[in-house]
C-alpha cells in the first residue's frame, strides 16, 4: 500500500517549516521540539482526577502522573510507557494519548516518567520501568486500582520497555500482568531487517536517528544485546503475559515488531499483531490528524477491556 496522504502531507510540512532532523540536535533541544509536536495534536477529555506523584527507584524518584476516570468500584491499571527512543519524550508528550485512554477504557493510567538518556544510559530507563510496575502493583488499591487487572503498555522505546518489564515480572517474581501492549516496539539492535533497509529515510524514524538513540542509550559498558533491552534475542520467552502488537508499514521498527510478535507465538504465548497499512512511526499518538490513530486507539482500548475480565 502507499504510504498514506495525510501521513505524507505530514512528512512534507516538516521539512517544509525547516526543521533540523533530531539527530543533529542535542538531546534537550530535540525534547523540547519532539514534546511539542506530540502535545499539540489531540483532543483532551476531562477525567475525575489527575495527580503527578513521585516514588522512590533505585536511581532516585521516579515521576509518575496518575489520570483516573469517574468510578465507584476498583478500576483496572495501566502502566504506559511513552515512546522516544530513551532519550525524549515525557509525561507531557504522551499526556493526551494517556487521558484518552483512562477515559475510554476506562482505566486508570500511570504514566512513568523513567530516566532518559544519555544523562541515565541503559538499563536506568528498563530498570525505572519495573520499580514503578512493582510500586503500582503493590500501591493499587491507593490509587483506586485493582491489583489482580494490571498491564503494561507502550510505543516504540515504551514499547520495549513493556516487554522488558514482561520477562523481568517473570523472572523477579512478580508482579502478575494480565497483558502487554506493545506499539510499534523497539526489540533489537539490529539495522539489518527489511523495514529498516525499506524506510532507513524519510519516514519520521529514520536509520540515523535510530542510530543515535541507541549511541545515547548505550553510552555505558553494558552491551546491547543485553536482555534488559534486546528482547527478540531472550531464549525463553515462555510465561510472559499475552500480547497485542501493533505495527506501522513505514516504519524501520516494523519487521523487528512482528519478528518478536513471531516468537511470542512459538513459545506458546498468545498474540495478535496488527499493521497499519500507509502508516508511519509515531503515528498512534496523534488522533486528531491521523484517522487510523482514532482507530488504534479505540482497538487498543478494546484489546485491553478484554483483557482486563472481571473485576476481582
Amino acid at each position: 500500500m502507499p504510504l498514506d496522504p495525510i501521513a505524507k502531507q505530514f512528512l512534507d510540512q516538516i521539512v517544509a517549516s525547516g526543521m533540523p532532523p533530531i539527530e543533529s540536535m542535542t538531546p534537550a533541544d530535540a525534547r523540547v521540539a519532539t514534546d511539542a509536536m506530540l502535545s499539540a495534536v489531540a483532543d483532551v477529555p476531562e477525567l475525575a482526577s489527575v495527580e503527578d506523584r513521585r516514588i522512590a527507584g533505585a536511581g532516585g524518584e521516579i515521576p509518575l502522573r496518575v489520570y483516573a476516570p469517574e468510578s465507584r468500584v476498583a478500576q483496572p491499571i495501566v502502566l504506559y510507557f511513552h515512546g522516544g527512543g530513551f532519550v525524549i519524550g515525557s509525561l507531557d508528550s504522551h499526556d493526551p494519548l494517556c487521558r484518552v485512554l483512562a477515559a475510554r477504557i476506562p482505566a486508570i493510567v500511570v504514566a512513568v516518567d523513567y530516566r532518559l538518556a544519555p544523562e541515565h544510559p541503559f538499563p536506568a530507563a528498563a530498570e525505572d520501568a519495573y520499580a514503578a510496575t512493582c510500586w503500582v502493583a503493590e500501591h493499587a488499591r491507593e490509587l483506586g486500582g485493582d491489583p489482580g487487572r494490571i498491564v503494561v503498555a507502550g510505543d516504540s522505546a515504551g514499547g520495549n520497555l513493556s516487554a522488558v518489564v514482561s520477562l523481568l515480572a517473570r523472572d523477579r517474581g512478580g508482579p502478575e500482568l494480565a497483558h502487554q501492549m506493545l506499539i510499534y516496539p523497539v526489540t533489537d539492535h539490529s539495522f539489518e531487517t527489511r523495514s529498516h533497509i525499506d524506510n532507513a529515510e524519510g519516514y519520521l524514524l529514520t536509520r540515523p536517528l535510530m542510530q543515535w538513540f541507541l549511541g545515547h542509550y548505550f553510552s555505558g559498558p553494558t552491551p546491547r544485546s543485553d536482555p534488559r533491552f534486546a528482547v527478540l534475542r531472550v531464549a525463553d520467552l515462555s510465561g510472559v503475559p499475552p500480547a497485542t502488537v501493533l505495527t506501522a508499514e513505514f516504519d524501520p521498527l516494523r519487521d523487528e515488531g512482528e519478528s518478536y510478535a513471531a516468537r511470542l507465538r512459538a513459545a506458546g504465548v498468545p498474540v495478535t499483531v496488527t499493521r497499519y497499512d500507509g502508516m508511519i512511526h509515531g503515528f498512534l499518538p496523534q488522533p486528531a490528524l491521523f484517522p487510523q490513530a482514532a482507530e488504534a486507539i479505540d482497538a487498543v482500548a478494546a484489546v485491553l477491556r478484554g483483557a482486563f475480565g472481571p473485576r476481582s
